[in-house]
C-alpha cells in the first residue's frame, strides 16, 4: 500500500472457543497479506489456555501489523446463571453484558476504522455500537454456509407464526424447507440447545440476532462454492431472506504460521509423525472428536473395540476431560490392561495436542472420522482425505450434511449425537470400512482439493473478494 493511499484499517472483535478464534484469526492474517492494519479486541479472561496461547501467538508473528486490545470483561451474577452451563455459552453471554465497555474502545483508535468485523454470536449487542462507528460492520460466520442459513432463516420462521414464540421447537416441526434448498434440514439436525422446551439464554440470542442480520455490510464464511455452492447461491441471491447482506465465500482459511506450537511440543509430534511414515499409503484412520469436550468414558471402549475390528492400523486422540477443567482419569483406567494392550498393537494414542494438518496431509492417512466441526472439516477438505462425521452437538449434524452432499464424506446420521448413545464397537468398524473402501469418496475428496487450492491461489475467490472490499474501503476513506 502506497504512502499516498488511505491505510485500511480492520478490527477484529472474537467470541468463545478454538472453533471461533481460529477462523477469526486466520481471517485477520488474509487482511494483512494484503497490507491491512489490524487490531484485535481480545475478550479477557479467555475460557481456555489454548486460546489465550494463540492469541499471544498471533500478536508475537506480527508484532508490527497488529495492534492488540484487551476487552476486559465485567463477570455475571453468579446467582442469574445456570448451574452446569456450558462454559462458551456462558462466556457468549459474559461478552453481550460488557458489551457497553466497547464502543469507548473503537471510538479511542488513532487510526479511522474502514471495517470492524466480529463474532456471529454477538450480533445484536454489537450492532448499535458498530452503527455509531459510521463503519462498514460485518460478523465472521465460523461454520458451514448450510448452518448460516438456518440462522437467517429461523426468525422468518418465527415471525410467520407468533403464536409459537418463545418455543421454537414448536415451529419448527418434523423438518425446515429453506427458500433455494433442494432438501430440507430435518428436525434432527438443529442443535439440541434450540429445541429445549421454554425460552434459554442460547434461544433467545439466536432469534434476536437473526433478525438483525439485515442490518451488517456483510457475513464471512469460511468456505467456498464448489464444497457449498447451493446454499451460497440461495444467501446472496436473496432466496433466504429479503435484505440480507452479501454473504462472502473466503474459504477455505487455512491455518497459518502463527499456530504453530513452541518447539518442545513439536518434538512432541515427531514420533506420531515417524509412526505414520512406517504406515503404507492411505492404510490409517485418523480419529478426533474435538477440543471442546470429553469423550465419554461409556463410548470409549466400544470406540476401542471398533478401531481394533476395522482391520486398519489408527491414529486416535482422545479428550478425556472438558475444556475448562483439569481432573481427568487415565485411558487404561478406562479399558483396562487388555483392551489397553491390544489397541497398542493396532495404532497410536494420543492425548497432547497435535499438528492436524500435518496428520492429515501425510500420505499415510486414508480417512478421518471427526466430529464435523468445521475447521477440521475445511483442513480436511484441503488435503484430500474422505471423511466419516460423528456430530457431538452444536452445528455439526448441518455441516455433516453439507459434506455428504459434496461427496467428500459419510454420515452415519442414525447414530445421533454423539452424547445420546453408545455406538457400538461394531457399527464403528462398519462404516470405517465403508469410507477406508469408497473409491468414489476418494476421487470426489481428490476433486474437492483441487478446487480448495484453486479458490486460495492468486486470482482465486478470496484474492478477488477481499481485493474487491479494500477497494471499496479504501473510496469510503477519501469520501469521508
Amino acid at each position: 500500500m502506497s504512502a499516498s493511499e488511505p491505510v485500511v484499517h480492520v478490527a477484529l472483535l472474537p467470541s468463545a472457543g478454538m472453533g471461533h478464534l481460529n477462523p477469526c484469526l486466520r481471517l485477520a492474517a488474509v487482511f494483512l497479506r494484503y497490507g491491512c492494519k489490524v487490531t484485535l479486541i481480545t475478550p479477557r479472561p479467555t475460557v481456555s489456555i489454548a486460546e489465550s496461547n494463540l492469541i499471544s501467538r498471533f500478536c508475537s508473528f506480527f508484532p508490527h501489523q497488529v495492534t492488540q486490545i484487551d476487552f476486559n470483561l465485567i463477570p455475571l451474577d453468579p446467582t442469574t446463571v445456570a448451574p452446569n452451563i456450558d462454559p462458551f455459552y456462558l462466556q457468549f453471554q459474559t461478552i453481550r453484558h460488557s458489551i457497553h465497555l466497547l464502543y469507548p474502545i473503537l471510538s479511542s483508535l488513532t487510526t479511522p476504522l474502514s471495517a470492524f468485523i466480529y463474532n456471529v454470536s454477538l450480533i445484536s449487542a454489537v450492532v448499535t455500537i458498530s452503527e455509531k462507528l459510521f463503519c462498514p460492520s460485518y460478523i465472521y460466520f465460523p461454520t458451514a454456509a448450510r448452518m448460516f442459513s438456518f440462522t437467517a432463516y429461523v426468525s422468518v420462521l418465527a415471525d410467520s407464526d407468533p403464536a409459537a414464540q418463545p418455543h421454537p421447537s414448536a415451529f419448527i416441526g418434523d423438518a425446515v424447507q429453506i427458500p433455494g434448498f433442494t432438501s430440507p434440514i430435518p428436525r434432527s439436525s438443529v442443535p439440541t440447545a434450540f429445541l429445549l422446551q421454554g425460552s434459554n439464554s442460547f434461544q433467545r440470542m439466536i432469534m434476536e440476532d437473526s433478525r438483525k442480520l439485515t442490518k451488517l455490510d456483510g457475513v464471512f464464511i469460511n468456505s467456498f462454492e464448489e464444497l457449498e455452492g447451493e446454499a451460497l447461491a440461495a444467501l446472496n441471491e436473496g432466496k433466504v431472506v429479503r435484505g440480507l447482506p452479501p454473504v462472502y465465500g473466503i474459504g477455505p482459511l487455512m491455518p497459518c504460521e502463527f499456530e504453530n506450537v513452541d518447539q518442545g511440543q513439536k518434538g512432541g509430534m515427531s514420533w506420531v509423525l515417524e509412526w505414520l511414515d512406517e504406515q503404507a499409503e492411505g492404510s490409517v484412520v485418523y480419529v478426533s472428536l474435538g477440543s471442546r469436550t470429553e469423550t465419554r468414558k461409556e463410548q470409549i471402549k466400544d470406540m476401542a473395540l471398533g478401531l481394533i475390528e476395522c482391520g486398519y492400523s489408527f491414529l486416535w486422540v482422545v479428550k478425556l476431560k472438558r475444556v475448562d477443567r483439569e481432573e481427568e482419569e487415565g485411558l487404561e483406567d478406562v479399558l483396562g490392561s487388555e483392551l489397553m494392550s491390544k489397541v497398542r498393537e493396532k495404532g497410536v494414542i494420543v492425548k497432547e495436542f497435535v499438528d492436524q494438518m500435518k496428520i492429515l496431509g501425510h500420505p499415510a492417512v486414508g480417512g478421518f472420522v471427526s466430529h464435523g466441526g468445521w475447521n477440521s472439516i475445511t483442513e480436511t477438505v484441503w488435503e484430500g482425505v474422505p471423511i466419516l462425521t460423528w456430530p457431538q452437538h452444536g452445528d455439526q449434524k448441518m455441516t455433516a450434511e453439507a459434506i455428504r452432499m459434496s461427496g467428500v464424506g459419510i454420515w452415519a446420521d442414525e447414530w445421533g449425537w454423539g452424547t445420546e448413545k453408545v455406538v457400538k464397537g461394531k457399527e464403528i468398524a462398519k462404516k470405517i470400512k465403508e469410507m477406508m473402501s469408497n473409491e468414489s469418496l476418494r476421487v470426489k475428496a481428490g476433486e474437492m482439493k483441487e478446487a480448495a487450492k484453486k479458490a486460495c491461489v492468486v486470482g482465486g475467490s478470496c484474492e478477488v473478494i477481499i481485493k474487491r472490499l479494500i477497494e471499496e474501503w479504501k473510496k469510503n476513506a477519501q469520501v469521508t
